[in-house]
């Protein structure tokens, strides 16, 4: 066995050793707005529940590992003190990875992920509408662990209204498992379904996906692809050029298809991960 102190390990070597045993984690999609009412959305895996009487939730953006710094979501809620948290199913989890991107400060994620803001009745920051279960929470507390990259920061929810999709419960209004369908974090690039076992979803791009708001209409208003397609196809630096589609639609004989048939075609591609084919007969 091979034994380490946490003194003698860089910190992001410590962080990846965390994340890769103590998992699979719960993620908590936070919600958030600034000062000026901009609106916040990024998932933590650093989460749980902790009391039921009162309801207490706790999830923890830390520190960043590479320069120190702190995350929008920490900031907003410092400032405003309310959150919202909602689970994170798998019809949402390509979405989900895709808000994770570092996006500048007043940048939407909720338009760049391609999810619905839903009002909230209690709280100002928006619901995540695909969400199965969302709750409106208050800040009671934030505990600093640290000051240093990877430091976490320990932001306590209390829980004021809860919202369940009816879609999910049972005839005895209890949570069916099976159709919630919850997505956890693991380490790296892995995720766990809670019925299906471990999938990878590869981590978004350090240079920005050009983000669903920025897809061609015909695409994002798509009745074939789901929103997981979407996330797919969003986080791409850039779109094909012309004569890459060009030269592909030749040899594959895509201009015979009609525009359903190339959105099926896509969704087939992406299922196995091909993104770059499926914008290919996407755009043909």
């Amino acid at each position: 066995m091979t034994s380490f102190e946490p003194k003698d390990l860089p910190t992001a070597k410590l962080h990846g050793y965390l994340l890769s045993t103590v998992a699979p984690r719960p993620i908590a999609f936070a919600s958030t707005i600034d000062e000026n009412g901009n609106p916040n959305l990024s998932p933590f895996s650093f989460f749980n529940v902790f009391s039921a009487n009162p309801p207490i939730m706790i999830f923890s953006p830390a520190r960043r590992v590479r320069d120190n710094t702190t995350k929008h979501t920490l900031e907003n809620a410092e400032s405003t003190k309310e959150v919202v948290i909602n689970v994170v199913n798998y019809n949402i989890v390509q979405q989900m990875s895709l808000s994770s991107t570092e996006y500048a400060e007043g940048v939407n994620e909720f338009e760049k992920a391609g999810l619905t803001m839903l009002k909230s009745d209690i709280v100002k920051p928006f619901r995540v509408a695909e969400s199965p279960v969302q709750f409106e929470c208050k800040v009671n507390e934030i505990v600093k662990l640290g000051t240093e990259g990877g430091a976490g920061n320990l932001i306590i929810c209390e829980v004021v209204k809860l919202h369940i999709n009816d879609a999910v419960l049972t005839e005895s209004g209890s949570i069916d498992q099976e159709k919630l369908d919850l997505v956890s974090r693991a380490g790296g690039s892995y995720y766990s379904r809670a019925k299906a076992g471990f999938f990878e979803i590869p981590k978004p791009l350090s240079t920005l996906g050009i983000g669903v708001d920025a897809l061609p209409k015909k695409i994002r208003n798509s009745n074939i692809l789901t929103g997981n397609d979407l996330g797919l196809l969003a986080n791409v630096e850039a779109l094909p050029t012309n004569e890459v589609v060009n030269a592909f639609a030749k040899t594959h004989d895509n201009l015979a298809l009609t525009q359903i048939e190339k959105h099926k075609k896509a969704q087939n591609l992406l299922s196995f991960g091909n993104v770059e084919s499926a914008w290919k007969v996407l755009l043909s």
